[in-house]
């Protein structure tokens, strides 16, 4: 498959052009470089921040037991798996 490359223009003060130029020399970059790299580094951090999963100390403690200790299944999870089974599993075979 052919590589494809999106281009993306923005507008902005001058004095912003003016930073970001001056960062990016010293970076040893271009402006453009400079500008995607700093906008994923910045798009990952975002990324990262959405995919962890921040707990208090209690609502850990709760995890940690029902991992540890899960309660047995009721007739709502037995019916869920038995669905499941019917729709997905027999389904294949």
């Amino acid at each position: 498959m052919p590589r494809v490359e999106k281009r993306f223009q923005t507008r902005m003060p001058y004095h912003v052009h003016e930073r970001l130029t001056h960062a990016a020399k010293i970076s040893g970059s271009t402006l453009n470089q400079f500008v995607v790299q700093s906008a994923l580094e910045k798009a990952n951090s975002v990324l990262e921040k959405e995919q962890i999963l921040n707990l208090t100390y209690r609502d850990a403690e709760v995890l940690f037991e029902a991992i540890e200790n899960p309660p047995l299944p009721n007739k709502l999870l037995m019916k869920a798996a038995r669905n499941y089974k019917k729709d997905f599993i027999d389904e294949q075979v």
